[in-house]
């Protein structure tokens, strides 16, 4: 079955839909705030999602083990028409489908977490306020303070789901959304920080928190990425109700000869 590109959002819901969780990026790039930036092929009842929001443009590609040979065969098929240079999200058994093409360099192994225990969530005093375009010179400040590389886009703030809490004029600690969509129900946090100065006092707790509320009243996915490694991190969210539901690492991708 050839590669083709998919332009039909319901076709793509229904198929990502199947699997909120593990889609809930690719979910949430359906909503008309992310839509314009997305390009998607499909074979079969495989999907891969070419987000040209970021710089370089990412790549996500992910299934359960019974998808990935479709899926890897759509990579194959794709390769040869993708930029040159690009970072991707890929689920185990799938950068080699990229590897004559590309120079796949990993980054290490991931996690996807989703929250299935809301009632620790409610445990956690919740804190932090909602920031908007105003914030974002302090925003800027504080992730070249705590989180320098982050992927942070600043028109996620006007979706009104970034929260944090302040010293003074300065933020010290904040939680965000990488996607958000009410029309799929779904959300996946990110660019969750704290100053170094105010750690191991339980603000990402809080924020974290405080975000998750205000998601409860229209998403039913919640979601995060996290870097296996970062144990603390790890423990932090599962603290807070947040469970592992599937393994994919990231990877940069160079095309050969450039």
């Amino acid at each position: 079955m050839p590669v083709r590109a998919e332009h039909d959002r319901a076709v793509l819901a229904g198929l990502l839909g199947r699997d909120p969780v593990l889609h809930a990026y690719q979910l949430g790039d359906l909503d008309d705030f992310f839509w314009p930036y997305t390009s998607w092929y499909r074979r079969g009842e495989a999907v891969a999602l070419l987000y040209h929001g970021a710089l370089p443009p990412a790549l996500l590609a992910l299934a359960r083990p019974a998808g990935v040979a479709e899926l890897a065969a759509l990579l194959g098929e794709l390769a040869p028409v993708l930029p040159a240079r690009l970072q991707a999200h890929l689920s185990p058994g799938l950068a080699s489908a990229l590897a004559g093409v590309f120079r796949v360099t990993t980054s290490g192994p991931h996690l996807k977490m989703a929250l299935t225990d809301p009632s620790r969530l409610a445990a956690v005093p919740a804190d932090g306020v909602v920031l908007g375009r105003a914030d974002l010179p302090r925003l800027h400040e504080l992730y070249a303070a705590a989180y320098p590389g982050n992927w942070f886009d600043p028109r996620m703030v006007d979706t009104g789901r970034y929260v944090g809490i302040r010293d003074g004029d300065r933020l010290v600690a904040v939680a965000g959304v990488h996607v958000v969509s009410p029309a799929y129900r779904v959300a996946a946090l990110g660019n969750v920080t704290t100053h170094p100065a105010w750690r191991r006092r339980g603000l990402a707790a809080a924020v974290v928190a405080r975000l998750c509320g205000l998601l409860a009243a229209d998403v039913d996915h919640v979601t995060l990425n996290v870097r296996a490694a970062n144990t603390a991190a790890v423990r932090l969210y599962a603290r807070l109700g947040f469970t592992r539901a599937a393994d994919y690492a990231e990877f940069t991708l160079v095309a050969r000869g450039q």
